[in-house]
């Protein structure tokens, strides 16, 4: 099965209580192409860098039978580049510097060749630009799950909710979903988010686990793998938002019993990219990692 990822592409600076880097790769889409290249046999990426962008790490991407030609390439233009501290609780960070470069007019070049695409991963993104990825495929995906944040909820909220509507899956975090329904409490939170139009709602509690609401009133609560170090939480979002899609690219059937092992699925693989920094922790997995990981948090969940 075959996944689109749209997203960014980009440099990142961390500083966490455990140490700092200097510029190394990042991006939402970077994340999902890593961690969706464990699951599928293609994977295309849409995003945008600049000249400045290391070409070996794009053909690390197509060593991954990540197809990139809908990696678009600014030559005289620069990559966009987040810098940011955690806290010592490491749930909570300061931006310290946003450049968007090439990404502030960012437009998604959807080729003929990414309309096959059966799975639609839209990494976070302003909601225009989510919505007109959708808005240009000839035909719907078989699923689409949506990121977002706080940030849009804040600036764009009218066409972040005209987004949602079309999304299939959304997947946020807590804190998220608290300011996108207005609501504390979790339930009634996802009863609200619900509401708005995606048939399916993950809620990331980081070192808490995740929560898996549908509109059917099915409920899954996961617990998260119990770690020995947390060196960088940065692109965690994202890599359980990839595990959990490009586990169901594999299923014939998506039920829901299907998302409680999908959840599982991103659980793991979030838990690999939290204990190096930035994409470290995913670049160099196998498969007996992956199922040795699954197998043991299985087993500590009902499902």
């Amino acid at each position: 099965m075959s996944i689109l990822v749209v997203g960014s592409v980009a440099f990142d600076a961390i500083e966490t209580p455990f140490g700092k880097t200097d510029k190394i790769i990042g991006g939402a889409a970077t994340y999902i192409a890593i961690v969706s290249s464990y699951f599928s046999k293609q994977v295309y990426l849409v995003g945008v860098v600049g000249g400045d962008f290391p070409m070996s790490v794009i053909e690390d991407f197509k060593q991954r039978n990540i197809n990139v030609d809908g990696l678009e390439i600014k030559q005289n233009e620069k990559s966009f580049f987040w810098s940011g501290k955690y806290h010592e609780d490491m749930n909570s960070r300061d931006t310290l510097i946003t450049e968007l470069n090439v990404l502030a007019n960012f437009e998604p070049k959807i080729l003929p060749i990414h309309q096959q695409a059966e799975f639609l991963m839209l990494g976070n993104l302003a909601p225009d630009i989510q919505r007109g990825v959708l808005q240009k495929l000839g035909r719907r995906p078989k699923l689409v799950v949506m990121d977002t944040m706080n940030f849009w909820m804040e600036i764009a909220r009218r066409s972040l909710l005209e987004t949602i509507k079309l999304t299939d899956v959304l997947v946020i975090n807590d804190e998220e979903a608290r300011q996108l329904s207005g609501v504390k409490n979790l339930k009634h939170a996802a009863e609200a988010i619900l509401k708005l139009g995606p048939k399916v709602l993950v809620i990331k509690k980081g070192e808490h686990g995740a929560m898996l609401f549908a509109k059917t009133g099915e409920f899954f609560n996961s617990p998260a793998l119990l770690l020995d170090r947390v060196i960088d939480p940065t692109g965690a979002g994202d890599c359980f938002a990839a595990g959990f899609l490009s586990y169901l690219s594999q299923q014939h059937y998506i039920s829901f019993d299907a998302m409680k092992h999908a959840i599982l699925y991103g659980s793991v693989m979030a838990s690999f990219c939290v204990e190096e920094f930035g994409t470290n922790g995913i670049m160099y997995l196998t498969q007996d990692k992956i199922q040795e990981r699954y197998q043991y948090l299985l087993k500590t969940t009902q499902v």
